[in-house]
């Protein structure tokens, strides 16, 4: 979507304006703080909309100026390094929380075979041992399962969405290609 008309930011911005508020809430821990913090980040929004870029996935997007812009403020006030690391460590990215709300449609894409074994490992953080238990498989069988799910899952990815990475490898946005049928028909049966 390209943001070049104010009426499409506003549009945008009441949408998830609540949402951002208590993101920001949650990192500075001041409500009058983050109320000056949100509107900063609608300033910024609103000069982006005149440099005519397009946005793709418009949620994460305005989260991740959230974000930056608490740690501006924490660095502005020189507030302590190890509050803001403890901030980056204890704070999901809203891209990668946002990008975590497709795995397991994804993985409805995969045959149970794999991706059961997949999720309660990964998902569910169940140790090898037990998945096997409880699936009542060998270890060895269960390796390979969740390694070829893995895989699958990877390819399923790379199939379905597009994937924006900064330069160091970070997620920045994604979003679902318009080529993927089979995720927008699973998360249509999700619903």
């Amino acid at each position: 979507m390209e943001l070049n008309k104010y009426k499409d930011i506003s549009e945008q911005w009441l949408e998830y304006k609540d949402a951002l508020n208590n993101y920001i809430l949650k990192i500075v821990k001041d409500p009058d703080t983050a109320n000056s913090l949100s509107h900063e980040v609608l300033m910024k929004v609103y000069s982006s909309c005149c440099s005519g870029r397009e946005i793709r996935n418009i949620r994460s997007w305005l989260f991740q100026i959230a974000y930056n812009t608490c740690m501006d403020y924490f660095k502005k006030e020189n507030k302590n390094t190890d509050l803001q690391t403890e901030i980056k460590e204890s704070e999901e990215e809203p891209v990668y929380q946002e990008a975590g709300e497709f795995v397991e449609p994804l993985l409805g894409l995969i045959p149970s075979k794999y991706s059961e074994p997949l999720k309660l490992a990964d998902i569910r953080g169940l140790k090898q041992q037990e998945v096997a238990e409880k699936l009542d498989l060998s270890l060895t069988a269960t390796k390979s399962r969740i390694q070829r799910a893995r895989q699958m899952l990877k390819e399923k990815i790379m199939e379905c969405v597009h994937i924006e990475v900064d330069g160091q490898g970070n997620l920045m946005a994604f979003n679902i290609k318009g080529t993927c049928q089979p995720l927008k028909d699973h998360l249509k049966k999700c619903k």
